[in-house]
């Protein structure tokens, strides 16, 4: 299910680099754009919001479980939830701390909570998004959003949803790859 393979921290900005090279310009599920296109413009919203140096990263990152699952990229289609946020969150903590990787991890649970607290915010969705919010459990019960609303990193997880949810917009002009770089070397957990 996945190519996840641990790589030493002075090489993991160069293997995360190489990941977007490789694999990110395939369509990002459904999405009128590629994996680094969406990646690319998440992380800029998040940039331009003035976000902290480890929010802009999990912003960039976001979906790198998409980058590092060998399923196919209609697996939603398919019936099957990749569960990319718990994949890409727990092999991005090798290298990066909880306020890089928690709210990548939560990131579809914000999707869920929104949905629950926003009679609105559903309609905003993407189909493709629609799709994976079905196959990730709905929208949340009032029990699932109190536990939400507790966990220390929810609030950066909501932001990430709605740069998430944005970051589709065709042919948007964002910085490269290279510009965030810096970015990803102030996130890495001190050695």
């Amino acid at each position: 299910m996945s190519e996840v393979h641990q790589i030493p921290r002075d090489q993991v900005i160069k293997y995360l680099v190489g990941l977007f090279d490789q694999r990110g310009d395939s369509l990002y599920a459904g999405e009128p754009v590629s994996q680094t296109e969406h990646a690319l413009q998440a992380a800029s919203f998040a940039e331009a919001e003035g976000a902290s140096s480890p929010l802009i990263t999990a912003a960039l990152l976001h979906d790198v479980g998409h980058l590092l699952t060998t399923l196919p990229e209609d697996c939603a289609e398919q019936g099957i939830d990749s569960e990319h946020e718990s994949l890409g969150a727990e092999w991005l903590e090798t290298y990066f701390g909880p306020e890089v990787t928690e709210p990548i991890r939560l990131h579809v649970a914000a999707k869920r909570y929104r949905c629950a607290v926003d009679s609105e915010y559903h309609a905003t969705l993407s189909d493709a998004s629609r799709l994976s919010l079905q196959l990730q459990g709905g929208p949340f019960t009032s029990d699932e959003v109190t536990q939400f609303d507790k966990h220390p990193q929810a609030r950066d997880a909501l932001r990430l949803r709605l740069w998430d949810e944005a970051a589709k917009i065709p042919n948007h002009v964002t910085p490269t790859l290279t510009h965030f770089q810096t970015y990803l070397e102030e996130s890495l957990r001190p050695c």
